[in-house]
């Protein structure tokens, strides 16, 4: 959530903000209703206070045994105007709550100004691209060639767009599971989390999931419940509603969850194979911090997912996301994508975002600051440290023989008993 103070007094920017970002915020009535309820604030002030003296002198004239049946009628309607002034004031708050949880985050100045991904800048690769002597087969191809994906029974089960891994396929998503786990918490310095699947409307509200993307989720029916669409909601609302000491900063996170998601708007290629289920693993990073510190840590925490693909020994790209393509709450993300060489183009492996203070605000999560004694918002940051599906796929191809066969990389190898090559379930 955006601080108020900052859109009052730069009115213009933030126009200008919500043109680079595409947004429909409606910042004129958001002014409107700021004035609105502050102006209903200030008459309820001087009403109570008013009322306070009336009540004061009343009681003054009363220990006199004087009686004023005006100054008693006055006090009552005072009493009635401040209930109705205060509806007003709910109303109008309400409003006002409702429309300044729509603006998105304010970009930061190295962010391309751009309407959509053809705005994103690359900043680096790394590896090389694999060759071939044979023609690549795409992962859902091998996946069922092998046995170790099956997508008909799971659609039997539950519908499109759920796998059910077998074997060996079990065993890789598993084994990149505890490899990124162990990466993160025993070279990274990551705290391991295993936090609840299902959270509620606040913490998805704290996050930005709500009210603005609703339709993204999966609500539980009857329950102000919803299933995860990231660790990162039940890890940064964590602390939500806590002032943390200063030494405590900064805070790292690693946990495994899986993660639903509607999907709503994906077709074509997307919808096929593992690329965008309804259901996935993920291992998630997050980090909370000073502010003075987080675009530092904006750098180590990419890194840290990054360190996970240069231990696969898989070619990926780190892009910097345009105003029109990054996330509602984000101020800056890194978008790492990996070479998939049956597309032959690169696909989103991990986004790591800085959110500044736009989370920390709406989950009220603070520090105190030890040079003023004043609690300030922390600063949060998170990233997929990978997605696990994605990755099972980049293996699945990058890794791929001329019979169909998968090599495993050699970093997994001690988290598959030894197991060197995928050539059926078993």
């Amino acid at each position: 959530m955006l601080d108020i103070n900052f859109i009052r007094e730069n009115t213009e920017a933030v126009r200008k903000m919500l043109r680079d970002r595409k947004s429909d915020a409606d910042l004129e009535r958001l002014l409107e209703t700021d004035n609105q309820r502050r102006d209903l604030l200030n008459k309820i002030e001087i009403l109570r206070h008013e009322k306070k003296e009336s009540s004061r002198r009343y009681g003054e004239m009363k220990q006199r045994g004087e009686v004023d049946e005006a100054l008693m009628k006055a006090a009552s309607g005072i009493g009635d105007e401040i209930q109705k002034l205060e509806e007003q004031h709910r109303t109008v708050d309400a409003e006002y709550d409702s429309l300044i949880l729509a603006f998105p985050n304010i970009p930061h100045e190295t962010v391309p100004v751009g309407k959509d991904d053809s705005f994103n800048r690359t900043e680096r690769t790394w590896g090389e691209k694999p060759l071939f002597a044979f023609t690549v087969k795409p992962h859902d191809v091998i996946a069922e060639g092998l046995g170790i994906v099956d997508f008909k029974r799971a659609g039997k089960i539950t519908g499109s767009r759920f796998a059910t891994y077998v074997g060996l396929g079990a065993r890789l998503e598993r084994a990149l599971i505890n490899f990124m786990l162990d990466v993160q918490t025993m070279e990274n310095g990551y705290l391991e989390m295993l936090p609840p699947f299902i959270v509620n409307s606040k913490a998805l509200t704290g996050t930005g999931q709500l009210p603005k993307f609703e339709s993204d989720l999966f609500r539980l029916d009857f329950r102000d419940y919803y299933l995860i669409p990231t660790a990162e909601v039940p890890l940064t609302n964590h602390y939500a509603d806590e002032i943390l000491p200063a030494e405590a900063l900064p805070v790292k996170m690693t946990a495994y969850t899986p993660c639903f998601r509607s999907e709503a708007g994906s077709y074509g290629q997307d919808v096929k194979g593992l690329i965008r289920l309804h259901q996935f693993n993920k291992v998630e990073l997050v980090m909370l911090c000073r502010p003075d510190e987080s675009w530092k840590q904006l750098e180590e925490l990419t890194d840290n997912a990054e360190a996970i693909l240069r231990k696969l020994n898989l070619h990926y790209r780190v892009v910097t996301l345009s105003t029109g393509d990054m996330g509602f709450s984000s101020a800056k993300t890194y978008d790492i994508e990996v070479w998939l060489p049956s597309e032959g183009k690169y696909r989103e492996i991990s986004s790591c975002s800085n959110f500044t203070d736009f989370q920390a605000r709406r989950a009220s999560i603070r520090f105190k600051d030890p040079e003023t004694g004043k609690n300030r918002f922390v600063h949060t940051l998170n990233g997929s440290g990978l997605a696990v599906g994605r990755t099972v796929v980049a293996i699945l191809e990058n890794y791929q023989d001329s019979e169909g066969r998968v090599i495993v990389p050699e970093a997994l190898r001690p988290y598959m008993d030894g197991k060197e090559l995928i050539s059926g379930i078993i």
